[in-house]
């Protein structure tokens, strides 16, 4: 394999090496989502970049920080679905260059059980902790957690973690499944679902948002069923044909509505149900949350738009508040989302259709 450098990175963007070279010095011409896609591609091929030796004798104090991203390349970079990934290192790269950071990103594989892992290991910066401060992209496992955080002040998004004290800027889940649930509501559905699927990490988010449904089930006064919450934790054994099928099941038992857990959950169950005969929003209606861009093809999914350019950089503000201030309380910091309508909800249908 040839090697990595910036040229390869120019060549595979279609962008000139001296952007390239720009976007790693936070050279302030450089558009920020042009630099969140350099770093991104940069992580994915694997290329670390090296500082001068020498520093300016004058000027802004600058910082290295890593951004961690606890995610197979292939699903980050899944051709049929955007990462929500993708735009939250706008937001991280914008702070970055008016901070005067040099920023590396890497991607960690969630199957580590511990910082030695190769995935790790092969980072010299983490190694020889050159960083200032890390932040955290996607759900780790509390192991690693721990030990990151005992090295380095980090800063998740998007991932509180119960069991271990870490700052987060998150999105408040609980107002964006309400926006949701009313929606529901107001189109007459009474039988509404939760459907999730199974992650390598445990996905804490989540089971927030499954709290938020029991939540709002109940201040609406609608009846909790066990049965019509499909979801495929860490610890289910059921594959997602199986879970499809008890999609089915619930439907023909009543439910209207199934609410999924992230957009390219609702994206997934959508083809699900049409293979199976059902037509969405005619016979059931499918909602989201996250605002990701839709897919080819694919109808415009009622869902929760979150913001993700603003957790990137208030993550970013936090985290240079935990650098300069190392061992301050944590915070959790709650975002606003708000409802994107679009055709995937429409009125509760009594039709009832067997699998094809």
């Amino acid at each position: 394999m040839s090697e990595i450098n910036q040229q390869v990175i120019a060549d595979r963007l279609n962008i000139s090496r001296t952007t390239v070279s720009r976007c790693f010095t936070n050279h302030k011409g450089i558009n920020p989502k042009t630099r969140a896609e350099v770093f991104s591609l940069a992580a994915e091929l694997g290329y670390q970049y090296l500082q001068p030796r020498s520093t300016p004798k004058a000027g802004p104090k600058t910082r290295s920080v890593g951004v961690l991203i606890c995610s197979d390349v292939e699903e980050f970079n899944r051709p049929d679905y955007e990462s929500p990934g993708v735009e939250l290192l706008p937001g991280i790269s914008e702070f970055a260059q008016l901070h005067h950071w040099n920023t590396e990103v890497h991607f960690v594989s969630p199957l580590a059980a511990s910082i030695s892992d190769p995935s790790y290991a092969k980072i010299q910066a983490l190694k020889r902790r050159l960083w200032a401060g890390l932040i955290l992209m996607y759900p780790f496992s509390p192991q690693i957690i721990g030990e990151l955080t005992a090295r380095f002040p980090c800063v998740s998004l998007v991932e509180q973690y119960g069991r271990v004290a870490v700052d987060c800027v998150d999105v408040n889940h609980y107002k964006g499944i309400t926006a949701l649930m009313d929606r529901l509501r107001q189109n007459g559905h009474t039988r509404i679902g939760f459907f999730s699927r199974r992650y390598a990490v445990e996905a804490v988010w989540s089971y927030r948002r499954l709290s938020a449904y029991v939540e709002n089930l109940t201040r609406l006064g609608l009846h909790y069923n066990e049965k019509d919450v499909i979801h495929l934790d860490i610890t289910s054994s059921a594959t997602m044909d199986e879970g499809y099928r008890l999609v089915i099941d619930q439907i023909k038992d009543g439910v209207t509505a199934w609410m999924c857990a992230a957009d390219h959950q609702a994206y997934d169950l959508i083809i699900a149900l049409q293979d199976r005969g059902y037509r969405v929003p005619e016979d059931i209606s499918v909602t989201g949350f996250d605002g990701i861009l839709r897919p080819l093809g694919a109808p415009a999914l009622d869902t929760v738009r979150i913001p993700y350019y603003e957790i990137g950089f208030a993550a970013s503000r936090r985290l240079l508040d935990k650098i300069n201030k190392r061992f301050d309380a944590p915070q959790e910091i709650l975002l606003e989302c708000r409802l994107q309508e679009g055709k995937t909800v429409g009125p509760a249908s009594e039709a009832r259709f067997s699998v094809h």
